[in-house]
């Protein structure tokens, strides 16, 4: 908390004096482009839509984009030409970059129209967000408040749409350079990657059904690697207490999870982060929805040619919040509630182990 009211005693007074020594006016031809955004990485990667439009829209102009450390070095080949800039708030160092640049003469607020602050104190000449964030100091720096659709659609579009001009052109996978990373043993031959791991146990399928799946792929002849992220261990142990398999578990960064990910022939997972970067990386994937909406967090307009296949139960009881960063939006159709207002996953649980497996074998690559 400290940290945070430190970069909070930075930004706020920044923000109020170039928002009043800043000649505040939509520039027709921007040179310079910032999105401004503190997002988890699924929502940061459903970003792209919106960075792709930018660049054909302005090709020459300096694009940037604030990232969480640990998401910075998925886009350190710069796709897009888009320059990224590592954001954490309870790290006032990273606002160095920022605060102290020439500015920005466009700036883009996705999500929690907080980071409008952000994007005053850097310099931004006119911000562009969505409306109806609360509380309304959030909005104070926004000089563009624009309306969320009225009709389904995936974020990433909806992003996209915060942008003047066409939709972009549909996403394909040379247009994200490899990221760099440290090297690791990749595995070899043809191989799925089962990732089990997500940001709430409401989103675990559950072992007997991994296991179930496995051993059907396994039949068909591919390797079997089973993927978590760091303090999610005991997830795979519970479906290969044996060790049967390869697990990295808890053992890879971003790039590298990027790297196996892209080298499988099929990735299957929760509706977590992970599903956007096989999308990004070109890997046939099959994502699991249950408490999450496969409409907003789906392939939409932009991923639409992606190897991709969404298994859910359509119109589940529970999966009936219409709230989506903190907008009520009617149309919407998710759940996030917490363990202690859901003490078991039903929606998880409901989709059949039979009908992920079919999503993969027709999808699967080789």
């Amino acid at each position: 908390m400290a940290s945070r009211i430190a970069s909070r005693a930075r930004v706020v007074p920044a923000a109020m004096l170039r928002r009043f020594t800043v000649r505040r006016r939509r520039p027709l031809a921007p040179g310079s482009i910032l999105v401004a955004h503190h997002l988890l990485l699924g929502d940061t990667l459903m970003l792209t839509p919106l960075l792709a439009k930018l660049r054909e829209q302005h090709p020459t102009a300096r694009i940037a984009m604030t990232v969480r450390k640990a998401a910075a070095p998925l886009y350190s080949g710069r796709p897009y030409g888009v320059e990224p800039i590592a954001f954490d708030p309870r790290d006032p160092g990273t606002l160095a970059g920022l605060l102290d640049g020439p500015g920005f003469d466009l700036a883009y607020v996705p999500g929690d129209n907080r980071t409008s602050w952000l994007a005053a104190a850097a310099g931004a000449r006119w911000i562009v967000a969505h409306a109806g964030d609360r509380p309304e100091y959030k909005n104070w720096p926004v000089d563009e408040l624009r309306p969320w659709p009225d009709a389904p659609a995936a974020w990433g579009d909806m992003v996209a749409a915060l942008a003047d001009g066409p939709p972009p052109r549909p996403y394909n996978a040379v247009d994200w350079p490899d990221p760099v990373h440290a090297p690791f043993a990749l595995p070899e031959g043809r191989y799925a990657v089962l990732h089990v791991g997500a940001s709430t146990p409401l989103k675990h399928w559950g072992p007997e059904k991994w296991r179930s799946l496995a051993d059907g792929l396994s039949a068909k002849g591919f390797a079997i690697v089973w993927s978590a992220g760091a303090g999610e261990e005991a997830e795979v142990a519970m479906i290969d207490p044996a060790r049967r398999e390869r697990s990295f578990a808890g053992r890879l960064d971003l790039a590298q999870l990027w790297h196996l990910v892209k080298g499988a022939s099929l990735l299957v997972c929760p509706d977590t982060g992970v599903a956007h970067l096989g999308r990004l990386a070109g890997t046939p994937t099959v994502t699991l929805f249950g408490p999450g909406s496969a409409v907003l967090c789906g392939a939409g307009e932009f991923w639409r040619e992606a190897p991709y296949r969404a298994v859910t139960v359509e119109d589940f009881d529970c999966r009936d919040q219409r709230v989506l960063f903190k907008r009520d939006i009617a149309w919407v159709r998710r759940c996030g509630r917490s363990i202690a207002e859901c003490p078991a996953p039903r929606c998880m649980q409901a989709i059949g182990a039979e009908a992920v497996a079919a999503a993969a074998q027709a999808l699967a690559r080789g």
